[in-house]
């Protein structure tokens, strides 16, 4: 998707078609409207007043409510130059930010899109600082741009090719430009994470997944190895191993570097993924019911590889390495079982409780390896627990760190992103459910506090280095179709992850 700024009016625009956001401006404190059906606080958000003169009767018709991504859209609106005027809600005005109008965004592209419309210009409201809505439009769009059909037979190209954004007041062109070219590699590189986590189990093994990472990182100039079964073992990653084993696929450690020249010896930051490709639940197997969607549970390491890809295009002075430890869970009778006991590349023991507790054996060899590659601070993103979505629901995602200083640093960086993510514990009572009568520790604590128990699993490969740990199993695949976004894979924490490194550079 092309993307231009322009400071014209907008009513003097031709276009096929303009979107302008409508707020209510409705005080809290307020008495309500006399007449129920109309609420004469809705107004559309520019100074333009050609644009304001034809959605006026609408407003005042009393058929807009003005709740969030309400849609109406007008043909051959009297006084523009636009064939047509698509006005979307942004709910009350007091409310609205840069996280609303990413959505809003999202939602005129996936509006016009679906009517066969190919280019529009949309009026940046100018309640939010000019830089930072062009960078939530762009983003916005992009992610509201993506489909996931690709293998209907029938099968509409339906892409909006062309996005102009509307900027007022005394802004700097170049300032917004620089803004959404930076933008536009953040969306693209989310949207490239969500075509990892798309593809089918059949059509994303573990070696295609070092593939395409490895193809990824030509493009942009990443150093990249991809490392198979002998190099697992040799590095006595018995954790990782002890998930691969089982499978007739080959697992795949995928190593990424950036390492820009001008940048400081340290920091090093390490994100680790995980990289489960298609998850059984091995001997310890799943139900059947939505395993098919357990080819997602290797969204955490596509995001890692996303992530990587936007931080090369965008060059922060910050050394990164990403990992990404990717197999297959399957049950066979070479499979792990209940019981077994692993030995980590740490050197610690594991006593497996669970085979479908998987994810954090994985990461467990990541976390460390990053630590022996000399990675200073880890992040880690894993689809590891439906335990999290008991707890948090599909809002937000869960964060879990041993370090207040690094949660301040991404807690910034997470809101600058506009995602959802809440900080759980791992305070040291939770210790006790991890440990083993006959090993160090074993790899799943029970019922209770499971996603809590799953982080202090992992905060044990971490140790003192400072770490995050995200867990996105509840936010990783968009349930249902909305408004702004496609059912399926959201693409969640890239943008965050990418701020956080940039905050490391600044």
């Amino acid at each position: 998707m092309k993307t231009t700024i322009s400071l014209s009016t907008p009513s003097q625009v031709e276009t096929e078609s303009l979107v302008a956001i409508v707020l209510d401006n409705t005080d809290a404190n307020s008495a309500a409207p006399k007449n129920k059906d109309a609420n004469p606080q809705l107004a559309v958000e520019t100074s333009d007043a050609g644009v304001k003169a034809p959605a006026a009767d609408l407003l005042a018709s009393g058929e807009v409510s003005g709740k969030p991504f309400e849609s109406n859209l007008l043909h051959k609106p009297a006084g523009l130059k636009a064939k047509r005027l698509l006005l979307i809600s942004g709910g009350t005005a007091r409310k609205f930010t840069s996280y609303e109008l990413r959505r809003i965004a999202g939602t005129a592209v996936r509006t016009l899109k679906a009517r066969g419309i190919r280019s529009f210009a949309f009026i940046a409201p100018p309640s939010i600082p000019a830089v930072e809505a062009v960078r939530s439009i762009v983003e916005g769009a992009l992610v509201g741009n993506f489909d996931p059909d690709y293998y209907r037979s029938d099968r509409r190209d339906q892409k909006i090719d062309a996005l102009t954004i509307l900027a007022s007041g005394n802004t700097d062109k170049d300032a917004l430009e620089k803004a959404a070219n930076e933008a536009q590699i953040i969306g693209e590189s989310q949207n490239f994470t969500r075509d990892l986590v798309n593809e089918p189990s059949n059509r994303m093994t573990p070696t295609i997944l070092g593939e395409r990472a490895k193809k990824m990182c030509d493009q942009v100039g990443l150093k990249c190895e991809v490392y198979g079964a002998d190099k697992i073992k040799e590095l006595k990653m018995g954790a990782f191993w002890s998930v691969a084993q089982g499978s007739d696929e080959p697992p795949a450690l995928i190593v990424m570097k950036y390492e820009p020249a001008g940048a400081p010896e340290k920091p090093v930051l390490g994100l680790v993924g995980k990289g489960i490709t298609f998850d059984t639940g091995g001997i310890s197997i799943k139900p059947a019911d939505g395993m098919e969607k357990m080819k997602y549970d290797m969204a955490g390491g596509a995001t890692m590889i996303g992530a990587m890809r936007a931080i090369a295009l965008l060059k922060p002075k910050v050394k990164v390495i990403g990992i990404v430890c990717a197999t297959e869970n399957m049950p066979s009778g070479k499979a792990q079982k209940p019981g077994d006991v692993q030995i980590a590349m740490s050197g610690k023991s594991i006593e497996i409780i669970n085979t479908d507790a998987e994810g954090r054996l994985v990461l467990a060899d990541g976390l460390f390896y990053a630590r022996q590659l000399g990675c200073t601070h880890l992040v880690d993103a894993a689809t590891l627990t439906g335990a999290v979505v008991i707890a948090l629901g599909y809002a937000n995602a869960g964060l879990f760190t041993n370090d207040d200083a690094m949660y301040e640093r991404f807690h910034k960086a997470n809101n600058d992103a506009g995602e959802k993510m809440w900080r759980l514990p791992v305070d040291d009572e939770y210790k006790e459910n991890i440990k083993s009568t006959i090993a160090d520790i074993v790899n799943s604590g029970g019922r209770w506090g499971g996603a809590i128990n799953a982080a202090m699993f992992l905060k044990e490969f971490a140790e003192d280095t400072p770490w995050i740990h995200l867990d996105i199993a509840g936010t990783a695949w968009t349930e249902e179709q909305k408004p702004w976004i496609a059912k399926g894979p959201s693409g969640i924490a890239l943008r965050s992850l990418v701020e956080f490194v940039k905050g490391f550079a600044n």
